[in-house]
């Protein structure tokens, strides 16, 4: 699957987690986390990233106060329009820790990972189907294992939380990324 399509796959999965919600205040696994603010990570670091590797402007949606779900939308949206785009396949992200990427391969890394892994978090928030793609999750505990040390290192992921042994894939990566799949 090409990055546009893989997007359009995790987003449109994350979509209906975000329609299915009912109470935006739930706590989220996240801790100091509430269901709305799974969606306000999701809409307010991606574009800033975006305009500092690539110098391209998301379009801007409602505030998640107000309604999550249009704010979402409107992000994701704009996202799918960067992949569908066929200039994008000539431009670059630069970035001065990651260097420089093809622009799509910048926003399959580090953007719909991130939009996959959170779908869990919104599904637990909101009381939703937590189920992932056991074949993603399987390719993206593989590809972060060996960075563990700079994946810790960066702040963004809790400690490791164990798991019993011979779990699902889902299970250890989200055991991985320090949330309680358990629990």
């Amino acid at each position: 699957m090409n990055p546009a399509q893989e997007h359009r796959r995790v987003a449109s999965t994350f979509t209906d987690r975000a329609r299915g919600a009912v109470d935006w205040d739930a706590p989220a696994p996240v801790e100091g986390w509430a269901a709305r603010d799974v969606v306000r990570h999701l809409v307010t670091w991606f574009p800033e990233f975006l305009k500092v590797g690539a110098d391209i402007e998301l379009p801007v949606g409602p505030s998640v106060d107000e309604d999550p779900v249009a704010a979402w939308q409107v992000h994701a949206d704009g996202v799918q329009a960067v992949l569908d785009d066929p200039a994008t396949a000539e431009r670059t992200f630069s970035h001065p820790h990651i260097g420089e990427l093809p622009l799509a391969q910048a926003i399959d890394q580090f953007y719909t990972g991130d939009v996959f892994m959170h779908t869990w978090d919104l599904a637990r928030a909101t009381g939703q189907d937590e189920t992932l793609d056991p074949d993603k999750c399987q390719a993206m505990l593989e590809g972060m294992e060996p960075m563990e040390e700079l994946i810790r290192s960066s702040g963004q992921y809790g400690p490791r939380v164990e798991v019993p042994e011979g779990s699902d894939a889902q299970t250890r990566l989200l055991g991985f990324i320090g949330r309680d799949p358990l629990g």
